[in-house]
């Protein structure tokens, strides 16, 4: 049986700094020319993959925006594309005003992706703002009217604030839409005391993303194993036949792992991958 290993990215494959080691990405590329079946599904967008992932030829898709977007890392172009219903990305974005908010919205105009922001009102979203621009993320626009960003496919709203103002929002979000969204509060590890609430729509999950490309790839008779740190990491560890935590992982998603491994900053999931990937094969040569 084959294995495919899919990790997530921040606090996971990355170290506390949001970068991949020279240690993790040596192995990784030697690994990869072996033929080991490996991609990552993180909240990231592919722009940022690209920069973290430079020089690893990942054959499979990677899964971005926490499921949203289904994507060739090399190229960027998109193969699957959960966007919210433009009438639900209209109702969300007023009740964000009503609770004082104003969100980033990231979305797919047909050609390119954007990110569009109007206001920035808080050092949290400042922090953000400044350091995708940092990156020279080219999916940056600002705009006079944020709802003009509407007409595009939009994949996620993200809000960043405070912890309680933002979990009301995500109950009063939940609570008229819950049922075609998904949302995510989690704090920004990079910007302590800042919290990101993102929306995505109902189909954008890690877990769902994987069987389409279990699907779309045939893997149906392969090992998933998944790697992960956080709540968003959960519903991807249900459906694996391996789930690994790092230390450093959250509690709550810790309940739902088959093992605990070392933390994001001692390459701790490289290192179990390569054992295992070089366990795997001795095992095939001694079957042969």
């Amino acid at each position: 049986m084959n294995t495919v290993y899919i990790c997530d990215l921040d606090g996971t494959l990355l170290g506390d700094n949001a970068i991949l080691s020279s240690f993790s990405k040596k192995i990784l590329h030697e690994l990869l020319h072996q033929g080991l079946q490996f991609t990552v599904a993180s909240a990231r967008s592919v722009v940022s993959m690209q920069v973290m992932l430079k020089g690893l030829n990942l054959r499979l898709p990677v899964i971005e925006f926490n499921g949203a977007f289904i994507s060739d890392l090399d190229s960027g172009r998109h193969e699957i594309i959960n966007s919210i219903c433009p009438d639900v990305v209209e109702s969300i974005y007023k009740l964000i005003l009503e609770f004082g908010c104003v969100p980033f919205v990231s979305s797919f105009n047909g050609t390119e992706d954007c990110a569009y922001y109007k206001d920035v009102i808080n050092d949290g979203m400042r922090w953000y703002l400044n350091d995708r621009l940092t990156n020279k993320d080219r999916r940056w626009r600002a705009i006079e009217d944020l709802t003009h960003s509407f007409h595009d496919q939009v994949v996620c709203l993200t809000v960043i604030g405070h912890a309680q103002q933002l979990l009301e929002l995500q109950g009063a979000i939940i609570q008229r839409h819950g049922t075609t969204v998904e949302t995510h509060l989690i704090e920004n590890q990079y910007s302590p005391g800042w919290y990101w609430l993102t929306i995505h729509d109902c189909k954008a999950t890690k877990d769902q993303a994987i069987r389409t490309l279990v699907e779309n790839y045939g893997l149906g008779e392969s090992e998933i194993v998944v790697f992960g740190d956080q709540i968003n990491d959960i519903k991807m560890f249900k459906i694996a036949a391996r789930a690994i935590a790092v230390a450093n992982a959250d509690a709550e998603l810790k309940r739902y792992a088959t093992l605990v491994i070392g933390s994001n900053t001692e390459d701790s999931v490289v290192k179990y991958i390569h054992q295992d990937w070089s366990n795997r094969c001795a095992r095939h040569k001694l079957g042969n």
